[in-house]
């Protein structure tokens, strides 16, 4: 994740008693002088690094209340859901080695509803992508991926909801709502067409049928680290909640299909890593192939709203938001039976 140098925190700002006193003390032995650092960091909120100089603790700081969203009650829901979700999954076990899920420091709703979490080391999953493809180093992101699968096994099967079937609808309403996000790139009869998609997906029995487990909701190569000890580090669980298991799966498989086919420009040279992905999480079941076939039927749904997510931003080259959309349409389009060749 990037960062950008802001300055010193001033000792006036209320922000410094509350990291002195509150915080800091948490990671450290309580420092009488600190000199806290700043950066901002990329992503959906107003986020930042505090490094205090002296120690090198290093903190995370999420503002919910900002430029971004100016409701204070939606904003102090977020911070409320966030700490939470942080707080519930570390309690399934997901607080020590071979996964570790950051731990929250703190809340305030008086400075802009703010979360404080400790700050989490290692490489970005999209830094081991990235070096995996320029390096031509198959095995390593073999390896990682095999990593994360077990972890998202371990995430869903420690929090099913056995006697609970998902529901699909929350999805396909996302799906809707890209759908007009991407709507400029697409003609009406293609908008129609991809709206057609979702009404075919809804319809399908599979969809519905899973148990609800607990997801990441955000699982994108920006959300996960891996430490030299081979430790798999996650935090930003704003968005975790109760869904299909395949929400997290497919997302990381179209996130992989994204990554080949933004740097090499081949589309099928994700494959082998998305099948080594899908079939290394079906390990963590009684019944591997079975699982494997279960899972791989729901993936090209998910993957394809993963591409119209990512074509949404216009920040991206308009031609390649164009090819991503062609290849979500593939991903809607595709035969439920074939998938199960997919390893």
């Amino acid at each position: 994740m990037g960062r950008n140098f802001l300055g010193l925190l001033q000792n006036e700002d209320p922000l410094y008693d509350y990291l002195k006193y509150d915080i800091q003390p948490q990671l450290t032995d309580f420092c009488d002088q600190p000199a806290y650092l700043v950066y901002s960091l990329n992503g959906s909120n107003a986020v930042y690094l505090y490094e205090e100089k002296n120690t090198q603790a290093k903190i995370i700081g999420k503002y919910f209340y900002s430029e971004r969203e100016k409701n204070r009650q939606t904003a102090a829901e977020h911070l409320e859901k966030e700490y939470d979700r942080l707080q519930t999954v570390r309690g399934f076990g997901f607080d020590c080695d071979p996964f570790y899920v950051a731990k929250p420091l703190g809340k305030n709703s008086d400075l802009g509803e703010l979360l404080t979490v400790e700050c989490c080391e290692g490489e970005l999953l999209s830094s081991v992508i990235s070096r995996a493809i320029f390096e031509k180093n198959n095995d390593l992101l073999f390896d990682r991926l095999s990593l994360l699968a077990y972890f998202f096994a371990e995430l869903h099967n420690r929090t099913a909801l056995l006697e609970t079937s998902v529901d699909f609808e929350p999805v396909c309403d996302y799906m809707k709502r890209v759908i007009r996000q991407c709507s400029a790139l697409m003609t009406k009869e293609e908008t129609t067409e991809f709206k057609d998609f979702c009404s075919f997906w809804h319809d399908q029995s599979e969809m519905w049928e899973d148990c609800q487990v607990l997801v990441h909701g955000d699982a994108t190569p920006e959300n996960f680290l891996f430490s030299q000890d081979d430790t798999l580090k996650t935090f930003d669980l704003e968005r975790c909640t109760y869904a299909d298991r395949i929400f997290d799966i497919g997302r990381i498989a179209g996130e992989l299909k994204h990554f080949f086919l933004m740097n090499i420009g081949d589309k099928f040279a994700a494959e082998p890593f998305i099948g080594h992905f899908l079939w290394e999480y079906a390990t963590h079941f009684p019944d591997r192939e079975d699982t494997f076939y279960a899972i791989t039927r729901r993936v090209p749904f998910y993957m394809g709203v993963t591409l119209l997510r990512i074509a949404r931003n216009f920040w991206i080259d308009r031609d390649y938001r164009l090819r991503l959309i062609k290849e979500a349409r593939k991903c809607f389009q595709e035969d439920n039976n074939d998938s199960r060749t997919i390893i």
